[in-house]
């Protein structure tokens, strides 16, 4: 498989108004991609965004190279990538086109496809909309060109959908919840899911003006929902990412509750109920604790690289239905095709309401080892990661871990971030040490 040039893990991500996150390398993508994924005939993509100031500006050059490839776009406003992938699927649409460079600041931004089945593209898809950047840019003749609308209900398609992977015999009446949506996507959909379930719902998070996305809220910063659930006295906390496809919880005490307590839940409410199938794939992030218990109740469990994409790969070769990454993808194919924080969350409400137990109470069936992540930024094409003290550093520390934790050093698939991950039984062990390992990182830049 040849080396992709500009697609990342998950699309084309990067600093807006530096390439290729530009209005112009953003047209060509546009028609490149149009002239790729044109095989059903619909001649139609839908595109969606989150709240980004710049989403305006790369949807509009999005639809000026669709166009030129004689493709229609139809426009879904702020729309959770998950939701993308749905009314890509109902709509019969040729592909799906997300705009959003997911939990990063809104200074960055992206663009992620979808298929026709609302799955992540294939590799070869991918290189081959990377084959046609490279040609002149052409455009069809004038009666060919494509149009672009705007889909008026797709909010409330979306809504619909996620209610109804939410058991029908139970509702969420009497249960007080604190929805933060990062100033993102689901701003002006996760909480009227909760609340047409019947819930009280609190909100943060739901203010988004173009700049504030994910912005000391949303799923990679919970000290605000944890404040909230507490001040509210809340029975639980959920929050999401900026795009929608990331959720972390947090009980009634304010503890997180991270997307590998989340998939745990998941999957003993599944054999709790006789439906598991199969087993979880993890990642290499994920937790130790995680591992040993689904092993404490005879589920199976493999690891699979650190990327949804990579735990999607694994859940159709094992044919499982349940994987998740602990920033909080989680993928339950029984009833998504991609990442999707708003299903999995009810997922884990239909856990508390049916077990009749508060979200602690589930959370703590499984036992978390301390876990230390450092991320550390670097410039330029070097690989700190090949540095002989970085590689001493972890070799040490491994060494005083044996077998009672791990060291992971890898790079961001998403940004210049070396990321350097410490886990063990002994905190204290486990937070010097992987502020050991990032000063090596840090002097090997």
């Amino acid at each position: 498989m040849a080396e992709r040039k500009y697609f990342g893990t998950d699309g084309i991500r990067g600093l807006v108004g530096k390439g290729p996150i530009t209005p112009d390398f953003v047209l060509k993508l546009g028609w490149a991609a149009g002239r790729v994924l044109s095989q059903q005939g619909t001649k139609k993509v839908i595109i969606g965004k989150d709240t980004r100031i710049s989403g305006y500006m790369l949807e509009s050059a999005l639809e000026a190279g669709l166009a030129a490839a004689g493709l229609q776009a139809a426009f879904t406003g702020p729309m959770p990538t998950p939701a993308v992938a749905y009314l890509t699927r109902t709509f019969r649409a040729e592909a799906g086109i997300v705009i959003s460079a997911s939990h990063n600041p809104y200074y960055d931004n992206g663009i992620k496809f979808f298929s026709s089945e609302g799955t992540k593209l294939p590799d070869e898809v991918e290189l081959a909309i990377e084959a046609e950047l490279d040609k002149p840019l052409t455009c069809v003749e004038s009666a060919m060109l494509g149009k672009a609308y705007r889909i008026n209900d797709a909010a409330g398609r979306y809504i619909e959908f996620c209610k109804g992977t939410f058991p029908s015999q139970y509702d969420l009446a009497g249960y007080r919840i604190v929805v933060d949506c990062a100033h993102g996507a689901t701003y002006h959909i996760a909480p009227s899911v909760f609340k047409e379930l019947g819930a009280e719902v609190i909100t943060i998070g739901c203010e988004p003006n173009g700049t504030n996305i994910n912005d000391k809220v949303g799923a990679t910063d919970v000290a605000a929902l944890q404040a909230k659930v507490l001040e509210e006295k809340a029975h639980f906390g959920i929050a999401l990412d900026g795009d929608g496809d990331r959720v972390i919880m947090v009980d009634e005490e304010g503890n997180k509750v991270d997307g590998d307590q989340i998939a745990y839940i998941i999957a003993r409410d599944a054999l709790r109920r006789g439906e598991l199938k199969g087993g979880v794939v993890g990642t290499l992030m994920t937790n130790l604790g995680m591992e040993n218990a689904l092993k404490n109740l005879g589920i199976p469990f493999v690891r699979a690289k650190v990327g949804d994409r990579y735990v999607m790969e694994e859940l159709k070769k094992h044919d499982w239905l349940i994987g998740a990454e602990n920033s909080g993808h989680v993928i339950l194919l029984d009833k998504v095709t991609t990442g999707d924080g708003i299903v999995a969350g009810l997922q884990v409400m239909a856990s508390i309401v049916g077990s009749k137990m508060s979200l602690k109470e589930l959370a703590d069936g499984m036992t978390m080892y301390p876990q230390v992540l450092e991320n550390v930024r670097f410039a330029g094409d070097s690989n700190p990661l090949e540095s002989e003290a970085v590689l001493s550093a972890a070799a040490a520390v491994e060494a005083k871990l044996g077998d009672k934790g791990r060291v992971l050093l890898r790079k961001s698939g998403t940004e210049p971030l070396i990321r350097v991950m410490v886990e063990g039984e002994d905190a204290e062990l486990v937070k010097k040490s992987a502020l050991h390992i990032a000063e090596a990182v840090k002097q090997s830049c």
